[in-house]
């Protein structure tokens, strides 16, 4: 069993919010197959499917994006799954918008909701799935910056960043993340 989770904040003010890209390419998960999230027990919307032979977990936290751990740890100690078959989808300011990249681990990067991630999994080794949303340019503070919506002109962009996250999901459930990222890291 995999687990595919999108980081985001709970909420109509946040739904189409930069912080918000991991929530979106759960959706468009969620939209492509017909399934449904519920609200569960572990702090989350959830739902367990199957994906071809592969059992998988999608789960938006609800927790808020500084807390996303808390509800990360409780659902995969519930289910057995192993750290390796956690993969954890979020924003990037460094990367343009709607580039995406894969990692096998690393560090937070200042990003709190991987570092809720890290301080609930006791670990810096799980998958991780970066969608750019690029940098606030000029005096415009990050957490402003991240809490805004993506200007109309950046739509197409973010669009096919969130498709193309959404394909990496679905492949790394037929192949070694090593291949998914040799594919889609290019």
């Amino acid at each position: 069993m995999k687990c595919i989770v999108g980081l985001g904040n709970p909420g109509r003010k946040f739904k189409k919010t930069r912080h918000n890209i991991g929530f979106m390419v759960i959706d468009e998960l969620v939209d492509r197959h017909n399934w449904k999230l519920k609200k569960d027990k572990f702090n989350g919307k959830s739902t367990v499917e199957f994906l071809g032979n592969e059992k998988v977990i999608l789960l938006q936290p609800q927790t808020y994006m500084n807390l996303s751990g808390g509800s990360i740890r409780p659902l995969i100690d519930f289910y057995n799954i192993a750290v390796d078959d956690v993969l954890v989808i979020y924003d990037d300011l460094d990367l343009p918008t709607g580039k995406i990249r894969l990692r096998q681990k690393g560090s937070h990067g200042g990003h709190n909701g991987i570092r809720s991630t890290i301080e609930h999994l006791g670990t810096k080794e799980f998958k991780r799935l970066r969608i750019g949303i690029g940098r606030p340019s000029g005096q415009m503070q990050v957490v402003d910056y991240v809490l805004g919506s993506f200007p109309k002109e950046k739509h197409e962009a973010v669009d096919s960043g969130i498709q193309k996250a959404a394909d990496a999901c679905e492949a790394w459930l037929e192949k070694s993340f090593s291949e998914v990222m040799n594919e889609f890291n290019n």
